[in-house]
């Protein structure tokens, strides 16, 4: 039997419109999961925001085991070779190069004529082809092009090197006998389609993708894409259950373990339902232990790649200091866990010269009454204050801190433990802030557990600062 590959697009439509948000951290968590139910292929958004979606494509990359890795580009070769950069270190890479081919959307999204978009689109797949091994080239709204163009646009990308071929159903206009007509229509019209993959998108505008995704899987489709957490596309769960059930009559099998696919969507559907409290710095999921565990028999290059793993982008200086401070901890312990190495990375990496300094602050809570905080902080000669509400007093003064700053970093996690016996015991307290992608954590040691975490979060907060105003104090 043949075997369908199953593409997941969860991460890349996520997105206000399609109903919920994803942080930096759930986007690769949910990459872990899919990579862990089976999925061929896991489909992320472009180059959005350069910074971050780099470093995002990237620790996905390194972060998933089994499934392709596919990042979509528009017909531009310099994107290729954008894309490229982030994309190179995955296990299985993919290039998608996607453009529309009904006239409408040429006109309107592309702004191009039709011979116009297929000299981008064969310019564009010869630069992936020539960076990547795995090519695919999407035709959107596919099912309301001209059938002649739409076979010359397939016919330009396979022989420019395209070894994948997408048809999408933007629209969702189909009915299912429709999709099976057109899919055999269009290989008949396309005969270079013989050589490589056919692929399917359908969106659900009339609740009928998963019916439409079948019949295309019937009428020779080998490639699906679908979604475990399903807005307006093919669902996963349903796919995978019926390929599961009729595969055999379709002379297909796929990869995906529906047992296990049950149960990992379950928290794939938590992480994309929880929505962040906008009174609340405190991002939803907590960050789950990655099980990381060195020794003091690791190397340098050993401890970097493992901050890596956890986001931080480690200097050649800042790497030679985190292992240096590394090997002092190992020394004394037989392993040194991710939470170990937070603290170490705080304290040794990235030290700057303090741009917001704490004045003061005072907390107000109780179990009768909301949790409020005042905070002062002085930027050069300058004191800001800010006041706000909070679920606890830690979230309190964390929200007043934005107040002041006037923007909102991704708390990527939170921690606190004691690090000394007794009434007198010392608290320390870790932050990791997330901003466009890279990581920044900060430390902080106190007999008093809230006046550590404000002096982590204001040690994060400074080396984003420091960083942002182009490394002068100010």
């Amino acid at each position: 039997m043949e075997r369908i590959c199953i593409t997941d697009i969860t991460i890349r439509q996520a997105g206000k419109a399609a109903g919920y948000e994803l942080s930096f951290r759930d986007k690769i968590e949910l990459a872990k999961l899919l990579d862990r139910a089976g999925v061929d292929v896991i489909e992320l958004h472009g180059l959005l925001s350069p910074r971050a979606d780099s470093l995002l494509i990237k620790s996905i990359a390194s972060a998933v085991a089994s499934s392709a890795v596919c990042v979509p580009i528009d017909p531009d070769p310099a994107q290729a070779a954008a894309v490229w950069q982030a994309l190179r270190e995955a296990k299985r890479p993919r290039l998608q190069v996607c453009a529309p081919v009904s006239t409408v959307q040429m006109e309107y999204l592309a702004g191009k004529k039709p011979e116009a978009l297929l000299a981008a689109v064969e310019q564009t797949v010869q630069a992936a082809a020539a960076l990547c091994p795995e090519v695919e080239f999407a035709a959107w709204d596919a099912t309301r092009a001209e059938p002649a163009f739409l076979a010359r646009a397939i016919d330009c990308a396979v022989r420019a090197g395209a070894g994948i071929v997408t048809l999408c159903d933007t629209a969702g206009v189909l009915l299912p006998d429709e999709m099976s007509a057109f899919v055999k229509a269009t290989v008949q019209a396309a005969p270079c389609l013989a050589s490589v993959r056919l692929g399917v998108s359908c969106a659900d505008t009339l609740s009928m993708a998963d019916a439409c995704a079948a019949a295309a899987v019937a009428a020779g489709a080998r490639e699906v894409k679908a979604a475990a957490y399903r807005t307006d596309s093919v669902s996963l769960r349903h796919l995978a259950a019926v390929l599961a059930a009729k595969g055999a009559d379709f002379g297909v099998q796929s990869g995906v373990n529906t047992t296990q696919l049950h149960r990992l969507i379950e928290q794939i559907e938590r992480i994309c339902r929880t929505e962040r409290s906008k009174g609340s710095p405190f991002e939803p999921s907590a960050a789950p232990d990655s099980g990381l565990q060195l020794t003091a028999r690791n190397t340098r290059e050993d401890v970097v790649r493992a901050a890596a793993r956890l986001g931080y982008d480690l200097t050649q200086e800042d790497g030679a200091k985190v292992y240096e401070a590394f090997c002092r901890i190992a020394e004394k312990k037989d392993t040194v866990g991710e939470k170990e190495l937070d603290a170490i990375i705080a304290a040794a990496a990235m030290q700057v010269p303090p741009i917001y300094r704490l004045d003061s602050y005072v907390i107000n809570t109780g179990n009768t009454i909301s949790a409020t905080a005042h905070v002062r902080l002085r930027k050069g000669d300058a004191v800001q204050e800010g006041i706000s509400l909070g679920d606890g007093p830690i979230d309190a003064v964390f929200l007043a801190i934005e107040h002041i700053v006037g923007c909102h970093y991704e708390l990527d996690d939170f921690q606190i433990q004691s690090v000394t016996e007794g009434r007198e015991a010392m608290g320390q307290a870790v932050v990791r802030l997330r901003n466009g992608g890279k990581l920044y954590s900060g430390r902080g040691i106190s007999t008093d557990i809230i006046g550590s975490a404000v002096h982590a979060y204001l040690g994060a907060l400074n080396k984003i600062a420091y960083e942002e105003a182009g490394g002068d104090e100010v």
